[in-house]
């Protein structure tokens, strides 16, 4: 599969994985502790939770930084699967991923920036109604639609201009982190004997550590969009997986002092019962000035998720219509700043058409993750076929192989086969809409065939 790539290569190992680890890190450390203490009611098992969240991930990240050297396209998924498989299966990642998952994504990540900045007495308005138009528009929508719009109009300008303030709003994110965690540990008011401390109303057993699970692979995801933008990146094949795997253990230590600094404050009946244990953690050292750091920390890291998240969503139906697979406008190179700018704004105005569905879209999300792991199973099972097709050729090898990615592959089906139990409405929902995909591919390849002849 040898292709020259549209779109210039200009970000270094830095800017790779600060895409990493400023996509990752979003909202998630900051709330899903709660969710972990109430379905596990321990320390120990919430530990246990993140670690092997974190090793999941790592595998994952293994199998792709192969993938990734053998194939440094925009698109990473969808080239990896349609190498492999064939042109439907491709089609149907890039249709879940452009209908649903992208969009959905972005409105959650920009709705929870509203309501994160509208914690703060000056921005209370965020909650209020702005107006009506047969339905009610809230100025956190507003807000919303018009952050979409800002980081589009950002990576528009450029992958040079958003990777660099990915890069500096990544470093700002992990310092105040870091500050975070510092003053828990520093503080006279933390105890050790916290992380003995039981939740006696917790969901409890393999139920609930699959539940907490879950939440801790929630905030790990997003390490493979740097695949996405691998065609940008300088020197893909050294660069890409150092990206993947630094960024991600440096995810890892940050998630792990963050989780420690809370229960170092709060025992775990505290935990359970805060919807923003950080923010609970530090107001009860601190007072009103460190609720309001930990708000100022969320709200940047939102930020820079929301710019990772832009910025990776337009590279797949960029590549789809670059093969053909797609409307051919999508494949549009802005002759300027040399970025895939009908694909960045048709990807914005999805967003705001959820976003203007005054909340309708959490189900969607739902559904996104869903499929997410989908198609991360699917993907991790091409590295088998890539090994027989081109053996050793790869610069990066996944250690462990077959063990790790087959490892990754299983439990990607476990969990699809608890969420689909579990939620089996939304999960049957996320089905039939990957499935409409394959009328709208016999139609595009109909068209296609139509031009040729």
């Amino acid at each position: 599969m040898n292709r020259r790539p549209d779109l210039p290569r200009v970000l270094n190992t830095s800017h790779a994985t600060a895409i990493v680890v400023g996509t990752i890190i979003g909202s998630g450390i900051f709330l899903v502790p709660q969710e972990m203490m109430r379905a596990t009611g321990s320390s120990g098992l919430v530990y246990l939770a993140w670690i092997a969240g974190g090793l999941l991930s790592l595998f994952g990240a293994m199998t792709y930084a192969e993938l990734s050297t053998l194939l440094p396209y925009a698109g990473g998924e969808y080239v990896y699967i349609r190498g492999a498989y064939g042109d439907l299966p491709a089609f149907l990642y890039m249709w879940t991923w452009f209908a649903v998952a992208k969009p959905a994504s972005i409105a959650s990540v920009t709705t929870g920036l509203a309501r994160t900045l509208a914690i703060f007495p000056a921005l209370r308005w965020l909650d209020a109604p702005a107006f009506h138009v047969g339905f009610t528009v809230a100025w956190s929508q507003i807000f919303a639609i018009a952050a979409t719009w800002l980081m589009t109009g950002l990576n528009y300008l450029g992958i040079r201009k958003a990777g660099e303030f990915q890069l500096v709003f990544t470093w700002l994110k992990g310092v105040l982190i870091v500050v975070i965690a510092g003053i828990c540990f520093g503080s006279a008011a933390g105890h050790w004997g916290n992380f003995a401390t039981k939740f006696a109303g917790a969901h409890g057993g393999f139920g609930g550590f699959m539940i907490a699970l879950i939440a801790a692979l929630w905030a790990y995801d997003g390490w493979n969009d740097l695949t996405m933008v691998a065609g940008e990146v300088r020197n893909p094949q050294r660069s890409l997986p150092i990206a993947l795997l630094a960024g991600l253990g440096i995810v890892g230590v940050l998630y792990m002092a963050t989780n420690a600094a809370i229960q170092y404050i709060l025992p775990a009946a505290q935990i359970a019962a805060a919807p923003r244990p950080a923010v609970t953690a530090l107001e009860a050292i601190t007072g009103p000035w460190g609720a309001a750091l930990v708000s100022v920390a969320m709200a940047v890291s939102i930020f820079v998720t929301l710019n990772g998240t832009i910025m990776s969503g337009a590279r797949v139906p960029y590549a789809a219509a670059r093969d053909g697979l797609f409307f051919r406008r999508m494949a549009d190179v802005h002759p300027r700043f040399a970025s895939p700018s009908t694909s960045l704004i048709v990807q914005a105005l999805l967003t705001t058409g959820l976003l203007l569905a005054v909340g309708r879209f959490q189900q969607l999300f739902e559904l996104a993750i869903f499929a997410e792991w989908l198609f991360y199973m699917i993907t991790a099972t091409t590295i088998f076929y890539y090994r027989r097709r081109e053996g050793e050729k790869a610069i990066y090898h996944v250690w462990g192989y077959p063990v790790i990615p087959a490892l990754f592959v299983a439990a990607a089906a476990v969990l699809l086969v608890y969420s689909y139990a579990e939620n089996l409405k939304n999960s049957l929902l996320g089905t039939a809409l990957i499935l409409l995909g394959v009328p709208l591919f016999l139609l595009f390849r109909k068209g296609a065939r139509g031009v040729a002849s």
